[in-house]
């Protein structure tokens, strides 16, 4: 088969080397080169770099509505795509060009967390369960027919960037198995999503970082959760700035105003919230790296009260 495959972040590159590994991969497409780090230079998706080392070639067009990147699509006489985390809209001209379509690998279990953040979402929500859909892509938002699905439980302790490692293995079992079937000339059965259970992940934005004292303490050490590795939870902790890299929840009645510092010792520091108590284990300061609550109190013995 001949397969062009569309991914730009580390999320994909997983999904890369399966279809790469018994199939011919006669393209990648990948967002355009953007800038990172300090000084701003342009990087390679990690797709990009995953494709070069393979020899892949790579095509970076800023949209694929332009008729001369259909064309140059069509000139590659695709039998399939495979888009994971492109990053791009596919108009529906384009998703009509390979002979079997296009498919997508969604880390959800569709229609619950159809977007572009399924994976914070579901831990923010306190999903038990998450997974991973193999989809046949159509023109509305991940609204296609489902080929394959997996579901994976979602451990308490898990951050964003556990989750994410996880789904992204998970998408490369399941786009192998779909492509075994292809190969061997059984096409997966296409189920249509059900109406109802449909929710949408939005976008992450790093306005939603900044934690509100006066919600629930469960709720917050689940965004924390969620927003590490990014883009980090963040709040006012005594005056001061700080990031949250970890945290839990207490469940304790305390009848102090939300943000007052509860107890401050080695296991942490207890955060009075709207219910419960938020226990902050891991913290950045401003221009800092992430340490231990008890390294951020010998810093601040100010804060010492209740340990």
């Amino acid at each position: 088969m001949r397969i062009v495959f569309a991914g730009t972040p580390e999320f994909a590159v997983s999904s890369l080397r399966a279809a790469a590994r018994h199939h011919e991969v006669v393209a990648v497409y990948t967002q355009p080169d953007r800038p990172a780090g300090r000084g701003r230079g342009l990087a390679p998706s990690p797709v990009k770099l995953e494709a070069v080392a393979r020899g892949i070639p790579v095509y970076q067009p800023e949209s694929l509505k332009d008729p001369a990147a259909q064309q140059q699509l069509r000139d590659l006489q695709p039998d399939l795509m495979v888009v994971v985390a492109y990053g791009l809209i596919l108009p529906r001209a384009v998703l009509t060009i390979p002979t079997h379509g296009c498919w997508n690998v969604h880390a959800s279990l569709l229609p619950r967390w159809r977007g572009a953040a399924p994976i914070q979402r579901a831990i923010q929500a306190g999903d038990a369960t998450t997974g991973v859909c193999l989809m046949q892509m159509e023109a509305g938002l991940d609204s296609g027919p489902v080929l394959l699905h997996q579901e994976l439980a979602i451990a308490g302790t898990a951050t964003g960037g556990d989750l994410h490692d996880a789904l992204a293995a998970l998408g490369a079992q399941v786009l192998s198995d779909g492509l075994g079937l292809l190969r061997a000339g059984i096409k997966p059965i296409a189920r249509p999503q059900p109406e109802q259970g449909v929710t949408y992940a939005h976008k992450l934005d790093k306005a939603e970082a900044k934690l509100d004292w006066a919600q629930d303490a469960q709720a917050l050490a689940r965004t924390v959760r969620a927003f590490n590795p990014w883009p980090i939870a963040e709040a006012q902790l005594a005056g001061e700035r700080v990031r949250i890299h970890g945290a839990v929840a207490l469940d304790l009645a305390h009848g102090q105003a939300p943000g007052t510092v509860l107890a401050a010792g080695r296991e942490g520091i207890d955060i009075a919230c709207g219910q419960g108590a938020l226990r902050l284990r891991v913290l950045q300061r401003e221009g800092g790296k992430a340490i231990t609550a008890a390294d951020y109190l010998n810093a601040r013995r100010d804060l010492r009260v209740g340990a």
